[in-house]
C-alpha cells in the first residue's frame, strides 16, 4: 500500500507540491501571527521589567497598554508619592505612542534614571528641553548630535543606550507635555521602594490612603505585567482565532480539491482495485494516507520556514519582537493535520462508495 501512495503521489507532482505549499503556508501564517502578537507582549514585559520599578500607581482609567491611556494625573503627584515611608523613587513618565506605533516615553531623567541606571553606550543624558535619548535598537544607523524628528519635532540626539528601559525613545516630559497638549500631566509613576518587597504593601495601603488617590490603581510589578496576557487583553485571542480560522479554511479547502481531483482522475483505478477485492476501508487508508504524506510534508515545510523568516526578521528588524512561542508550534502542526485529513474524508468516502462496474467503464 505504501508504494501505491508514493506512487500516487509522485505521478501528479504538481498537484502534490501544491498541497504541500498550502499546508506549508497554512503553518507559516498561524506561526507568523502568534510570533508578532506573543513576541510584543512578551518583548512588553522584557522592557517593563528592565525598568527597575517594583510599584506601578496610575488613575483607575489607565489602561493596561502603557501609551493608550491618556495621561492624566498632575506630575506633582510624584512629589506625594516621595514622601510616603519606604519609597526610595518615584518617577512619573509621560508615554505617548505616535503614528509609527512608537513608544515615547516623556521622562523625568533624575528620578528615572534613579529607578535603574540607563547604561550610556554613546552621548550624555538630557542637555536641554530639544534633547532626545535613543535606545541602540531605536538608533541604527545614527550618531550623538544628529537630528531626529519626533512627534513633528526635531530633536538632537545627545545620547544612545542599552535598550530594555521600558521605551525605545525618551523625552524631557516637560517638552512631551508641551507637544501633545499635556503640559503638567503623566501618563503614571513608576516606585521603587525600600528592600523590595518587604514594604509594598504597606506603601499601597500608604498610597490609597492618602487624600485624593483613593481611587488610583497600585500595583506591584509582577501584579502588573502578570495581566498583560493574551486572556486580559480585550480583542487579542479574537484576532488570534480569526487568522488560525483562516488558515484552517485554506488547508480545507485546497486538501479538500486536490484529493477529491484525485479521486476522479482515479475512477478507472479504484475500479481496479475494487475488483481485485480491494474493501471500503482499504480504499479510505489509501487517499487517507496520501493525505497524511502531503501534510507532514506540508507540516515540515511550514515550520522549517517559519524558523528561517523568524531569523530573517529578527536580523533585519530587531525592534519586531517576532518570537516564535513553541507550544503555537505544536498547536500549528496539530491544526494544519487534523485539517488536511478532514479536507480528505469526503473525497475518501466517494472514492470508496464507487461501484466497480461502474468506475472500470469510466472513461
Amino acid at each position: 500500500m505504501n508504494k501505491l501512495v508514493v506512487g500516487n503521489l509522485v505521478h501528479r507532482p504538481l498537484r502534490s507540491l501544491i498541497s504541500v505549499f498550502a499546508i506549508a503556508i497554512e503553518v507559516i501564517m498561524i506561526l507568523s501571527i502568534s510570533a508578532i502578537l506573543m513576541g510584543k507582549l512578551d518583548g512588553f514585559k522584557t522592557r517593563q521589567n528592565g525598568i527597575g520599578m517594583d510599584i506601578l500607581v496610575r488613575p483607575n482609567t489607565a489602561s493596561n497598554l502603557i501609551g493608550m491611556s491618556p495621561a492624566g494625573a498632575s506630575i506633582k503627584v510624584a512629589d506625594v508619592l516621595a514622601k510616603i515611608p519606604h519609597v526610595a523613587v518615584a518617577a512619573p513618565v509621560n508615554v505617548q505612542i505616535n503614528s509609527s506605533l512608537d513608544t515615547i516615553y516623556g521622562i523625568d531623567f533624575k528620578s528615572f534614571n534613579a529607578l535603574l541606571p540607563f547604561v550610556f553606550l554613546s552621548g550624555t543624558p538630557f542637555q536641554g528641553p530639544d534633547d532626545v535619548i535613543l535606545d541602540d535598537y531605536s538608533a541604527a544607523g545614527k550618531k550623538v548630535g544628529d537630528t531626529v524628528t519626533i512627534l513633528n519635532h526635531p530633536f538632537r540626539l545627545s545620547g544612545i543606550v542599552a535598550h530594555g528601559k521600558g521605551g525605545r525613545k525618551f523625552l524631557p516630559i516637560t517638552t512631551m507635555g508641551s507637544l501633545t497638549g499635556t503640559e503638567g500631566k503623566a501618563t503614571m509613576f513608576y516606585l521603587r521602594t525600600e528592600e523590595p518587597p518587604k514594604y509594598q504593601e504597606e506603601v499601597r495601603k500608604a498610597i490609597l490612603a492618602t487624600d485624593g488617590m483613593n481611587t488610583y490603581t497600585v500595583a506591584t510589578a509582577d501584579e502588573y505585567l502578570s495581566s498583560i496576557s493574551p486572556a486580559r487583553l480585550p480583542g487579542f485571542n479574537i484576532g488570534l482565532e480569526v487568522v488560525i480560522g483562516i488558515a484552517v479554511v485554506i488547508g480545507f479547502l485546497v486538501i479538500f480539491q486536490s484529493m477529491y481531483t484525485a479521486v476522479m482522475e482515479r475512477t478507472r483505478e479504484i475500479g481496479v482495485l475494487k475488483s481485485l477485492g480491494a474493501s471500503r476501508s482499504y480504499i479510505i487508508s489509501v487517499v487517507l494516507r496520501e493525505t497524511g504524506l502531503l501534510a507532514v510534508a506540508g507540516i515540515a515545510v511550514g515550520v522549517i520556514s517559519s524558523y528561517i523568516l523568524s531569523i530573517v526578521l529578527q536580523n533585519r528588524f530587531p525592534t519586531l519582537d517576532f518570537v516564535i512561542n513553541l507550544p503555537y508550534v505544536w498547536k500549528a502542526i496539530v491544526i494544519a493535520f487534523v485539517g488536511s485529513i478532514l479536507g480528505a474524508l469526503y473525497p475518501a468516502a466517494k472514492a470508496a462508495a464507487k461501484d466497480p462496474i461502474e468506475a472500470l467503464s469510466y472513461e
